[in-house]
């Protein structure tokens, strides 16, 4: 089992991948860091007005972690980068991801190399399908409100 594990995203109109995400991420290890993104990091994105605000992100998070996990095992943090505590920290020793997010994953892995920082391990989770045979996303659900 890994003792601290990283992980972050929008979590937007929280659905099964994101779940499947946690659920992977709280199966595997001892503590999980979530960073949530701020909204100044979220702008840009697709349909942004749309967006659940921080608050609303940070409460239905904390909600469904507390049905799978004791939430002493979770820190949720404001996440303003790309990145987030694991470039910095050499005490992380994982990342969960998703099929989407991997590339970022290695990229904070040659960061931490570069710093002289061990390598940590990446969990990739596949995407999850939804009954269309369509990839389940927040982009998805904000375009049919």
């Amino acid at each position: 089992m890994l003792k601290l594990v990283g992980m972050g995203g929008t979590f937007d109109h929280l659905h099964d991948g994101h779940k499947l995400l946690l659920d992977t991420a709280f199966s595997l290890c001892e503590e999980v860091h979530i960073g949530l993104t701020n909204e100044k990091m979220l702008r840009r994105k697709r349909h942004a007005a749309k967006l659940e605000d921080y608050e609303t992100r940070e409460k239905n998070l904390g909600a469904y972690i507390s049905t799978i996990a004791d939430l002493d095992r979770v820190k949720i943090f404001e996440l303003d980068n790309p990145y987030g505590p694991p470039v910095n920290d050499p005490a992380y020793d994982g990342i969960v991801v998703s099929q989407e997010t991997f590339m970022g994953a290695l990229q904070i892995n040659d960061i931490r190399v570069e710093k002289g920082y061990p390598p940590i391990i990446i969990v990739v989770v596949p995407l999850v399908m939804g009954k269309e045979g369509v990839r389940i996303s927040s982009t998805a659900i904000r375009e049919k409100i």
